[in-house]
């Protein structure tokens, strides 16, 4: 890609006055490295080098690059490392540079185009696949609605800007850090990975003020793979700490309006036409009223690919003697018997349900989870009384979805994962054992994350993103690694 490629994160921190600050007399070698490191990377193009005892004639450099963070963030300019100081420095942040009002990466970066694709590689959990495309097709047009580009979703193969949910370490040599701290990253325009924006799967996507609202951070995000960089300017959407703010009819603030139509130039509206400006020297005959335009048919949303490398699982479950993976308001069953692959649509067969979450077999019947309730189904039956809601299992308020569940036949227990947590359900007593939630890690060694998993032949399948563990549940211990695309009878 043309000039330097840089990532942004925006993060959650809450906002404090530090009033009478402490002085540090005597800072630890410790505290002056991570000064050091705090300041060369936030607030210096060289680094700033920090001094290996404390003493008057070493401390000049790193006391100017102190001040111009403290009066970056409203502290007291002391040009000493007091406490807070280093509390401001101990926060969770955004990673790039600080600037003073809008700005742009080095070398102005740009789409050198009037369309810009766009398109959703996976979804998180958190909400559901409307609510995602809504909020992701509303940050963009803040953009849209004041610079001369137009952004279009494509459902498949490779767009100008790749978005995704992931978590960890993801192969962009940025990896996330579990819940809070980075909430997301973007790269700046052009080749390859420009554009590509990451929002980390460890966090509570929300639309609401709750968690990390996903419009607010995706247009942060979005401003820089725009080209634009962080802004000083508080109420600017690219100054770099996250906070909450109504987003009814959410417009682009002045600031990063100005920022961004420096790059793109601003957005024109269609001018009057000599007709609609010249007075007529007649009354006109009046024209006949045209024939409506007939409604344009939506392009069908692409079916999902069983053989794909990517193939992800939404829910797995065994259903008598067959296997059913469900995806995207699909499900391929596999037989024990061989018939191929077959593949329905849920409401096909359960009208009642349109997407799953997650599935187990007990007995005579399967549990199906959609959001915060769930089904009891037997056959193409959906059970009378049904749905219920999730806290009737015994979870609390604070769990909205099921990630992933199954029924271990060997302790006759149900397992229920929810992010990172795993709760244990007695069936017979129906109620939840009371040790529980714990990590999935500490219960199920080598496993942190499922999003679906079934009981077959006597071994657990874990699935997270297209990877799945072959698991022996008994000894705790990974037997071999597969892919989800391996069930799927493709060459």
């Amino acid at each position: 890609m043309e000039g330097a490629l840089a990532f942004q994160t925006v993060m959650i921190v809450v906002v404090a006055a530090f009033c009478g600050a402490v002085p540090i007399t005597s800072p630890s070698q410790e505290e002056l490295a991570k000064a050091q490191e705090y300041l060369s990377q936030f607030f210096s193009d060289v680094g700033v080098t920090a001094p290996k005892t404390v003493r008057r004639s070493s401390l000049d450099s790193f006391d100017d690059t102190l001040r111009r963070m403290q009066e970056f963030f409203g502290l007291d300019v002391t040009g000493h490392l007091d406490s807070g100081t280093m509390k401001v420095m101990s926060q969770p942040r955004c990673g790039f540079t600080d600037a003073a009002r809008y700005s742009h990466f080095a070398g102005q970066p740009k789409w050198e185009k009037s369309v810009v694709t766009y398109r959703i590689v996976n979804y998180t959990p958190d909400l559901s696949h409307e609510e995602v495309d809504s909020a992701i097709a509303k940050a963009l047009k803040i953009y849209s609605d004041v610079i001369p580009l137009t952004f279009k979703k494509i459902p498949s193969g490779t767009a100008d800007i790749m978005i995704s949910f992931k978590s960890g370490d993801h192969g962009d040599f940025a990896a996330f850090d579990g819940v809070s701290g980075v909430l997301a990253h973007a790269f700046s325009p052009g080749e390859g990975h420009g554009g590509d924006t990451h929002f980390d799967e460890d966090e509570t996507w929300t639309l609401t003020s709750a968690g990390s609202n996903l419009f607010l951070v995706a247009a942060h995000e979005f401003g820089h793979a725009m080209g634009m960089a962080h802004s000083q300017v508080e109420t600017a959407l690219m100054y770099p700490l996250y906070t909450y703010e109504n987003t009814d009819g959410y417009k682009l603030p002045d600031d990063d309006k100005q920022g961004v139509q420096a790059i793109y130039g601003i957005r024109p509206t269609t001018p009057p036409t000599e007709e609609t400006t010249l007075q007529p020297t007649k009354r006109p005959e009046p024209k006949p009223e045209p024939e409506p335009d007939p409604e344009p048919t939506p392009d069908p949303e692409p079916l999902p690919d069983r053989c794909s490398r990517d193939l992800v699982f939404d829910a797995a479950t065994s259903i008598g003697r067959g296997l059913y993976f469900f995806k995207d308001g699909y499900f391929w069953k596999k037989s024990s018997s061989w018939d191929g692959i077959t593949m329905k649509q849920i409401q096909s067969v359960w009208p009642e349900i349109s997407h799953v979450d997650a599935a187990y077999e007990y007995k005579n019947t399967v549990v199906v989870f959609e959001g915060d309730h769930y089904w009891r189904i037997s056959g193409n039956a959906v059970l009378a009384g049904y749905p219920k809601p999730l806290r009737d299992f015994g979870f609390p308020p604070c769990v909205k979805k099921i990630d992933a569940a199954v029924h271990e036949p060997f302790t006759d227990k149900t397992l229920f994962f929810v992010k990172r947590e795993i709760w244990r359900y007695n069936e017979r007593r129906e109620r939840m054992y009371s040790s529980y939630p714990r990590y999935i890690k500490v219960e199920v060694p080598g496993i942190t994350r499922v999003d679906a998993v079934f009981e077959n032949e006597g071994y657990l399948y874990f699935s997270y993103g297209s990877t799945q563990i072959e698991y022996d549940y008994t000894r705790r211990r990974t037997i071999r690694t597969l892919s989800n695309s391996d069930w799927m009878d493709c060459e």
